[in-house]
């Protein structure tokens, strides 16, 4: 009758701990970007913040993430959602090209994955190393490293 019990504690204590789970919460690095882009595309503001590391992205920015030669400031979290939903800068330019996931690295709590995007009107490639940090379990984007376009 006790193993019975332990058991069913066992079981219950498991669906308990199964319910907190971050739903957001995802070991691969590249899955994140992957994520990331999907919550772009479809206009998902509420979930961008989950995959985003909103600090490192509020002041200056040495490399723009439209892809522009101006540099643009961000000032709160507000308005880095905004750039990335519908209507915003980054979310105009980002959608009118090809966007590839290649491959991802991770180099302990920090990784690296590829991003490119391609124009579809003059097939020029923006390659780009995207950095993530590792908070606890899963990751966030806190670096778009955008690159200039590759010459042909």
């Amino acid at each position: 009758m006790r193993h019975i019990i332990g058991a069913i504690l066992l079981v219950a204590l498991a669906l308990v701990a199964g319910c907190g789970t971050d739903k957001y919460a995802e070991p691969d690095p590249q899955q994140v970007v992957v994520k990331f882009l999907r919550a772009v595309e479809q206009d998902k503001r509420a979930e961008l913040a989950h995959y985003l590391d909103l600090p490192a992205f509020v002041g200056p920015r040495l490399t723009d993430i439209t892809m522009s030669d101006t540099v643009r400031e961000f000032y709160n979290p507000e308005q880095i959602l905004d750039d990335f939903s519908k209507g915003g800068l980054t979310y105009t330019r980002w959608m009118e090209m090809q966007r590839v996931v290649g491959k991802g690295e991770i180099l302990g709590d920090s990784a690296l994955v590829e991003v490119s995007f391609v124009s579809k009107e003059t097939g020029k490639q923006y390659y780009n190393k995207w950095g993530l940090r590792r908070y606890d379990k899963s990751w966030k984007i806190y670096s778009f490293g955008m690159l200039p376009p590759e010459e042909e």
